[in-house]
């Protein structure tokens, strides 16, 4: 009889297939789950060489599986960036990042990431002016709150060589005054113009903020993730995954990585791709495309006019007719399409070429994805349900700003529904959680508390009924982004014969305040049967 590597138990092992925790030992050989049952009727499973962890009343689940996020772009920012989010002026802001930038004497360009106007006191959008006042001999790049627009200073302006005649991209505004004077913010795609010379960073670097994102995931329990492309301000994909692809190699890889790049209509870089990336460890998953921006730059799209912009209902990336184009094409040999679309038009734009692309090519298993969903109209709920389409939720925007971000731009009239994600789960539909690093901290426990509170940034709930329960919290965050990945064979659960992703927490979950859920902390990540992570109170292992 096979002998286990090791064996972990808890009275406290939530498998995810129940909604409660239950008592249990988990027997792991190589890098799967070989038993799962009592202590006693696992002894036959053990020998000398077997590793025994008695976890008592800590929490054992499934690895966490973040389904949204930007590994090197949110790399790069997270150790290499000053953090804006407290500032509430343009003033307190560039103050922030003066003192960030003198502790950084040989970066080339200064990064910032978190400032939002709509929190600050004037609410305006900043000028390159402010900034300039500050910082003048290198190059700054801030990004805002939700990484949709930046904010740049004069000699940032001159080392991308941006001018007033320069135009604008497809998709994207340069900002200009009334007298057509750059202000030195960038919309959507414009954000290209600058990240094309800042993200220029040295191959070995790399490998060194690749390394730490990974300390970081173990460290918090991350053992899968779905890395997205598809814009024009993130790095490059083969560079990525040239780095991806060493780590690998040399069995560094610690975190499952499942990456989708951009949506075209020209199909052959991404069939390229699928054929060469398909190990366990670091694999093509699908396409991603944007359809809209964000509520707060009036880029999301809306079925609607803004509330305090009626001139405009926000915009697309493309024409609908050839997003619809990009869908069924891309449908039809088989790939799964994730849509970016926060407006309630581009969420219903998305459903509908989904929808298009399904009549025309036939039924099948496609699991396509609509990212975000910050805003749906009513009518639109059950379409998810109908059509297969997972909703993908990043909880943690709820506290991004406040509520009123959105309710002064949007009229009741659109009956906007806010991050519903009670109302599509009672459907029946799919919903799967990530964070959308770099835009909030990889901590799963943040997405976790939001979906249970709904709390906005000041504290205020924010549509409670929308709140879920802490089972259908840690299921969103495990087995569904691996059955959104096309994994829920041998990811997502604590079953026998599936991979031995499984994280300690330490303490359970269901016996604590809500609160308390921010301060838990991992005690040890297993990813593919090996030990990647363990905290210092971990008990000596017992043989």
């Amino acid at each position: 009889m096979q002998k286990a590597d090791i064996i972990i138990c808890s009275n406290n092992v939530f498998t995810g297939l129940e909604d409660t925790p239950m008592k249990a030992a988990i027997a792991i050989k190589n890098n799967e789950i070989i038993a799962i049952g009592c202590k006693e009727e696992l002894a036959s499973l053990i020998d000398n060489e077997t590793k025994q962890y008695n976890m008592e009343d800590e929490l054992i689940i499934p690895g966490f599986h973040d389904f949204h996020m930007h590994i090197m772009m949110g790399s790069i920012l997270q150790n290499n960036s000053a953090k804006l989010f407290d500032a509430r002026s343009a003033e307190e802001a560039a103050k922030i990042l003066t003192e960030f930038a003198e502790s950084r004497p040989d970066d080339e360009w200064i990064f910032g990431i978190g400032w939002d106007h709509t929190n600050w006191d004037e609410k305006e959008f900043p000028h390159r002016s402010t900034l300039d006042k500050y910082i003048s001999d290198r190059p700054v790049l801030l990004f805002n709150a939700e990484v949709h627009y930046a904010w740049i200073n004069t000699k940032a302006i001159e080392t991308i060589q941006l001018t007033e005649q320069t135009p604008d991209p497809q998709y994207g505004e340069i900002g200009r005054d009334e007298d057509g004077h750059l202000t030195g913010l960038l919309f959507e795609h414009a954000i290209g113009f600058a990240t094309e010379y800042a993200y220029k960073i040295p191959k070995e670097k790399r490998r060194k903020i690749f390394q730490s994102f990974l300390n970081e995931t173990k460290r918090l329990g991350i053992t899968s993730v779905n890395d997205l492309y598809g814009a024009k301000i993130a790095p490059n994909l083969r560079d990525d995954l040239e780095i991806f692809k060493e780590f690998e190699e040399k069995e560094l890889l610690t975190t499952r990585i499942h990456f989708s790049p951009e949506l075209k209509i020209d199909l052959a870089e991404a069939k390229e791709l699928q054929t060469n990336y398909q190990s366990d460890k670091l694999s093509f998953s699908g396409l991603k495309q944007f359809i809209d921006g964000v509520v707060t730059s009036h880029t999301a799209y809306l079925l609607a006019p803004y509330k305090n912009r009626p001139e405009t209902k926000g915009g697309t990336t493309y024409s609908p007719k050839h997003i619809k184009q990009l869908v069924k094409k891309a449908d039809k040999e088989g790939f799964q399409i994730r849509f970016h679309a926060i407006g309630n038009g581009a969420v219903r734009l998305a459903l509908d070429a989904f929808e298009e692309a399904k009549r025309e090519n036939g039924n099948r298993d496609a699991r396509h994805v609509i990212e975000h969903v910050e805003v749906l109209h009513s009518e639109d709920v059950g379409r998810f349900k109908e059509l297969g389409v997972i909703a993908s939720f990043q909880p943690k925007h709820i506290e991004l700003m406040e509520c009123e971000a959105y309710t002064a731009r949007i009229g009741e009239e659109q009956q906007p529904l806010y991050y519903p994600i009670k109302t599509i789960l009672d459907t029946g539909a799919d919903i799967a959680f990530g964070t959308d690093f770099p835009v909030v901290p990889l901590n799963p426990m943040m997405g976790i508390y939001q979906a249970i509170t709904r709390k906005d940034l000041k504290g205020n709930a924010w549509g409670e009924s929308e709140g879920i329960t802490l089972a259908q919290a840690l299921r969103f965050y495990t087995g569904a982004p691996a059955y959104g990945s096309f994994r829920e064979k041998d990811l997502g659960t604590l079953e026998v014969g599936k991979k031995a992703d499984i994280v300690i927490l330490n303490q359970n979950l269901f016996d604590i305040s809500t609160e308390e859920i921010l301060e838990t902390e991992v005690k040890m990540t297993i990813m593919d049967g090996k030990i990647v992570y363990r905290n210092q109170k971990v008990p000596t292992i017992s043989k």
